[in-house]
């Protein structure tokens, strides 16, 4: 091989392997979460009220909102952006409607990439 190609090549490995290791506070998508908001029917729920908590005993006590509230959209939409890696708790409101002794926990969300989750009130 020509040492020209050697060269190209020791470059091309070189910044594939330092993108392999970037650390989590270099990554190029940020954490986000996007929740939809449905009834026990399916249908989707324009106007909802959503809330994130970061802790069991917030979101039981109503305090220290880590996010929102936020209104969903016409499809039944919030988002939540740039997020820890972490659990998180999701209260959401429509009127009579809520999530209370449904579900309220998300997975641990995985980073540098848009989580999808549906909550169902009622």
């Amino acid at each position: 091989m020509k040492p020209s190609r050697l060269i190209i090549i020791a470059v091309i490995l070189t910044s594939l392997l330092s993108f392999q290791f970037t650390p989590k506070e270099k990554q190029l998508f940020s954490t986000n979460l996007r929740i939809v908001i449905q009834d026990d029917l399916g249908n989707i729920q324009e106007g909802a009220i959503v809330t994130l908590f970061a802790n069991n005993d917030d979101y039981r006590a109503s305090k220290n909102p880590l996010a929102g509230p936020a209104v969903t959209d016409k499809k039944g939409r919030v988002a939540f952006k740039d997020l820890q890696e972490q659990v998180y708790f999701v209260h959401a409101a429509k009127d009579q409607l809520n999530n209370n002794g449904l579900g309220v926990q998300t997975d641990t969300l995985v980073g540098g990439k848009l989580n999808k989750i549906a909550i169902v009130i009622q």
